[in-house]
């Protein structure tokens, strides 16, 4: 007499897509990496590394990462590492864990600029170039530190990989699976491409708030002016919160593109300027109605 049928034999989970993960700096980017990745169940064990003992303690608190470690331990045992650090510090940490980086490791970073980062990449790493693929997840919020984290913050986002001639495809191909994993929406772009684009709607933006927002702190009245400000000051300079240390990085690293930019905004202010002093009502109403109508475009296809 033949055993009953005990149907299908249920599958095995498929394995994650970092057995080991990694993150160099586990504030707002870096942490909600790591709590996107562990939702999804894409990584196994989460290490964080970082300048800050007392951070990673928080981190780890959190539940963010599963161990603090140096930035050694954390290139001989991991098989993904995301640098989520100021971008002047990319070259120094990686030249740091070069010597320790096992041959299947890949690497990958969250800065906001590419060129300068690949360049770095390239003196750090050498012939191990090919583990590390430039990427930037446009995505953020003034506030800082591992409390920031979250683990949705790249739900619908965009991805900007910068890939290198060396970068093997299935490294590639890991890194897209990882990003999208948390939510993400990811595309490829060359370096130099990223940085123009970026200097434009991200540094520049940066620029001018913490500009304006520095004028009316030092203003003698200060203090009555931000007692009446209301959501359109609120709105405007609430990305000039952010870290001075990764921005100040930004603006040195892609400088030639945010003059540029600075440039041609000039001539706009200038010329809008211009239709004030000469209380041309008309040419004013057509600089604001072509704002208008470009912001609400922009803002019914957006994803944020």
């Amino acid at each position: 007499m033949s055993a009953p049928d005990a149907g299908p034999v249920p599958a095995s989970p498929a394995p994650p897509l970092a057995g080991v993960l990694a993150v160099v700096g586990v504030g707002l980017i870096g942490g909600s990496f790591a709590a996107a990745m562990r939702q999804a169940g894409a990584a196994g064990t989460i290490l964080g590394a970082g300048r800050q003992p007392q951070t990673l303690a928080r981190a780890q608190r959190l539940g963010l990462i599963d161990e603090a470690v140096t930035l050694e331990e954390a290139a001989s045992r991991a098989d993904l590492i995301l640098l989520s650090v100021p971008v002047g510090a990319t070259g120094a940490v990686l030249a740091r864990m070069a010597p320790h980086l096992r041959s299947g490791t890949l690497l990958t970073d969250a800065g906001s600029t590419k060129a300068d980062v690949a360049r770095a990449a390239r003196q750090a790493l050498g012939d191990r170039i090919a583990q590390f693929i430039p990427g930037h997840p446009i995505a953020g919020a003034e506030a800082t530190g591992p409390e920031a984290a979250r683990n949705d913050l790249y739900q619908g986002r965009t991805v900007v990989l910068t890939p290198l001639p060396e970068n093997r495809e299935s490294d590639r191909l890991l890194l897209r699976r990882a990003w999208e994993a948390c939510g993400a929406h990811v595309v490829s772009m060359q370096p130099e491409a990223h940085d123009a684009a970026l200097a434009s709607v991200s540094h520049m933006p940066h620029f001018l708030a913490s500009v304006f927002m520095g004028q009316v702190a030092a203003a003698t009245d200060s203090g009555q002016r931000m007692a009446l400000a209301g959501t359109g000051f609120r709105d405007f300079t609430r990305i000039a919160a952010g870290s001075p240390e990764m921005w100040r990085d930004v603006f040195l690293a892609n400088r030639k593109a945010v003059l540029d930019e600075l440039a041609e905004f000039r001539e706009a202010l200038d010329r809008a300027e211009q239709s004030l002093r000469d209380e041309d009502g008309q040419s004013l109403y057509d600089f604001l109605e072509r704002a208008a109508l470009a912001r609400r475009f922009w803002g019914s296809r957006s994803r944020l």
